[in-house]
């Protein structure tokens, strides 16, 4: 998941105090109940909304071989209801309040919200604490559920040829690390999945100490701390286990895979392993990382899109994506479809070519200048948003860094050198580093995968 989401091309440097004044953080305030949940509120008094986030500590990344997907999966029980509320009964209340919540499930984390107007918070508070602890995990619920999961995976996997080759390529390119493993889980799990394994997982992760309550908006921090301590406060904290270790050995050679499946077009996909922050040998390596994506990728005028796809035009579209935040190192990864006329291996050679030249020579400082006046219009925009404010702080808390980090990025941006960019391409951008997959495509009136059921997908987020 990338922090950076809409970088603006037109930003000047005459603009930049203003965007100064603009990064000034609101206020934010730390909370521990005597249960060890935390409590974070960032006031932001421009509406006289909120959004409410609950989030854990557990997501695909944590389960083991043979339950794949089973924290997605819970996430579906979650809104089938408690002895207090029955099935769907959250939804339909957090929508007579004028609210609309949602959730969402991710390597590292699972995360609930709600957004409200700010003097109907409570019940968000109340629902959030009631199905912590109580929820029921009926069977007959499960049995119908689990198919609409399934389902899912068809439409959002199976069904689509680039999702499809991404699934098979991380299970080709991690050989321990459980991102190998899908955040929706394999088939062949979903279908052995019993509710006795979703209680197990519920008691064992959705625990006051084991979440996060995030609150942003037009809200008193005093009032939050006193709603957090009504509802939240008197359930009990869990014993966790701290998981095992699954480190990903070093990749010894480059490795090649290839996928065949119906497709219109083909499609390649390049992954260098890169580490993250938390995990490099220098604080700095990540920042330095995330400025090379940004140089590659970084709007009409990065190097991708002005060399090879307009420029060259060897490529009706390509990318480069990398995250420095994540509980685990992951990868720096380059995609793209060859234009017509062009193949995968002149694209792949031309993805190549970008990263010798970063490894070549250093970035010129205007480039820079313009990379990094980008990013700071990104940060301005993102304050639009309380929600991406408070994903922000959930997301950093739920892998084991500190919120504070997303206040400081722009700051760890500004001291990248180009030196230190290049320093980067050229220790972790190296071929014995890298995972190549190539989607071949097959006819598109073959079916593949599985007969569908006549069921709708579920209503969250994903």
């Amino acid at each position: 998941m990338r922090l950076i989401l809409k970088p603006v091309a037109l930003l000047t440097l005459l603009a930049l105090p203003l965007v100064a004044l603009a990064l000034q953080a609101p206020p934010v305030h730390e909370h521990r109940l005597a249960n060890g949940m935390k409590v974070i509120v960032k006031q932001d008094s421009r509406a006289p909304i909120a959004v409410t986030q609950v989030w854990y500590r557990v997501g695909s990344s944590y389960e083991p071989n043979g339950i794949t997907g089973i924290s997605h999966a819970l996430e579906h029980m979650m809104f089938k209801g408690t002895q207090k509320y029955g099935p769907n009964q959250f939804s339909e209340l957090i929508a007579e309040q004028g609210g609309q919540e949602n959730a969402f499930t991710g390597r590292d984390y699972t995360a609930y919200f709600q957004t409200l107007a700010n003097d109907r918070l409570e019940i968000a508070f109340e629902l959030e604490a009631d199905r912590m602890r109580n929820l029921l995990l009926d069977e007959k619920e499960f049995a119908k559920e689990i198919r609409v999961v399934q389902e899912e995976r068809r439409l959002r996997t199976e069904d689509k040829p680039k999702s499809f080759t991404y699934e098979k390529f991380n299970a080709t390119a991690y050989r321990a690390s459980p991102y190998r493993n899908p955040i929706i889980g394999w088939m062949s799990d979903l279908e052995s999945m019993r509710i006795d394994d979703l209680k197990a997982w519920y008691q064992r992760w959705y625990a006051p100490n084991n979440a996060i309550l995030v609150v942003v908006g037009d809200v008193q921090p005093e009032q939050i701390v006193a709603l957090a301590e009504k509802y939240f406060g008197p359930l009990p904290p869990s014993e966790l286990t701290p998981l095992k270790p699954e480190v990903e050995p070093p990749q010894m050679g480059e490795v090649r895979l290839k996928v065949k499946a119906p497709a219109k077009e083909p499609y390649l996909l390049m992954g260098y392993k890169t580490p993250v922050l938390g995990h490099a040998d220098a604080e700095w390596e990540p920042y330095a990382l995330d400025m090379l994506q940004a140089v590659l990728d970084g709007g009409s005028s990065a190097r991708i899109e002005k060399e090879l796809v307009r420029g060259r035009q060897i490529a009706v579209s390509a990318g480069a994506s990398y995250s420095s935040f994540s509980r685990l190192p992951a990868m720096l990864s380059l995609s793209g479809i060859p234009a017509e006329g062009h193949s995968i291996a002149e694209l792949e050679q031309a993805l190549r070519g970008e990263i010798e030249r970063l490894r070549a020579e250093p970035i010129s400082q205007r480039e820079m200048e313009r990379v990094r006046n980008q990013l700071l219009a990104a940060k301005v925009y993102e304050r639009d948003s309380v929600f991406y404010q408070a994903m922000q702080i959930g997301m950093l808390e739920t892998i084991g860094l500190d919120w504070r980090l997303a206040e400081n990025y722009v700051e760890r941006m500004r001291q990248v050198t180009p030196e230190q960019v290049q320093a980067v391409a050229r220790k972790y951008l190296v071929a014995d580093n890298l995972t190549l997959a190539e989607l071949v495509p097959q006819p598109m009136d073959k079916p593949r995968g599985f007969a569908r059921p006549l069921i709708s997908g579920g209503r969250h987020g994903g």
